[in-house]
């Protein structure tokens, strides 16, 4: 069965690979979907940016759907700091209540993260030597992305599924009522050499519905600081050859050639961050 063809409910968990399921909330009315993600792996599990505060109840509904146990969650990951993912770090804690509880960011970001009252023990991912072996054996695999969005950042790539995690890369923004989990680029997306429209719910004349390289592009160049750290970011990536990507905001690519193209499209941006700013000055200058 291929991953579109499972009826999908929103209001439960979706599961991605063998262990692995979207626990996130279905905004549809929102503007920034978020997609936290749970390892389950015998009777140890990981969540991966758990989410905020707000979303706790749905995220923590899905987690217990899945048959997993708040006790047996050993590590929270977080890829960088921001509130979307871990302002419900608290509520997690205070759930899972386990004194063998381990959080695993870097530690550019943990001076940030501790100020989210954690209690449990912060770990930097070079201390780990940017690895995580679970008591099976799996092993998640850290690769910085160093400035794509924050210093600290990074994606965790988890060997056995292929399924790499990016956090804010690959992510998008805008047209929601047309959002799905799973990104189904039409063929002539993956060709298309068009200019980007300027807003990212303008519907493209060729497929008819929003184009969706837009909405990733608005999502980069509002988030991202600049070109150079995107396309070293992207660049790490294509080393990797995930076969799937699920990044914490918008649709899961699923297909390597939507992730080939994705690369392509986000390494040839020219106006992300401070250079977009930069350029339009000089324009209007």
């Amino acid at each position: 069965m291929g991953i579109l063809d499972q009826n999908i409910d929103y209001d439960r968990p979706v599961k991605l690979a063998d262990g692995i399921f979207w626990v996130g909330f279905a905004d549809l009315e929102g503007r920034l979907q978020c997609n936290p993600y749970l390892i389950v792996d015998g009777d140890e599990a990981i969540l991966i940016d758990g989410g905020s505060r707000p979303d706790f109840s749905t995220v923590m509904r899905k987690v217990l759907q899945t048959g997993v146990s708040p006790k047996q969650i050993s590590h929270l990951i977080y890829q960088h700091y921001d509130p979307d993912l871990c302002g419900s770090i608290p509520n997690l804690e205070s759930l899972i209540d386990s004194a063998d509880l381990r959080i695993i960011s870097h530690a550019e970001n943990n001076p940030f993260i501790r100020h989210y009252s954690v209690r449990s023990e912060l770990m930097c991912i070079d201390g780990l030597e940017r690895k995580l072996t679970l008591r099976s054996g799996r092993t998640l695999r850290f690769f910085r992305t160093p400035y794509a969005h924050s210093a600290g950042s990074f994606i965790t790539y988890d060997e056995t599924s292929g399924i790499l995690f990016t956090s804010d890369l690959f992510g998008s923004s805008g047209a929601f009522s047309d959002w799905r989990l799973f990104a189904d680029f039409d063929h002539k997306c993956l060709a298309c050499e068009a200019a980007w429209p300027e807003r990212p719910d303008e519907p493209c004349e060729d497929i008819g519905t929003p184009c969706p390289w837009s909405g990733m592009h608005y999502f980069h160049r509002k988030v991202m600081p600049g070109n150079r750290h995107l396309r070293h970011a992207m660049a790490v990536i294509k080393s990797i050859g995930a076969t799937m990507v699920a990044p914490q905001h918008g649709s899961i690519l699923y297909r390597v050639e939507d992730i080939d193209a994705a690369i392509e499209r986000l390494q040839g941006m020219e106006d992300i961050g401070i250079d977009g700013i930069a350029d339009a000055a000089l324009v209007s200058g």
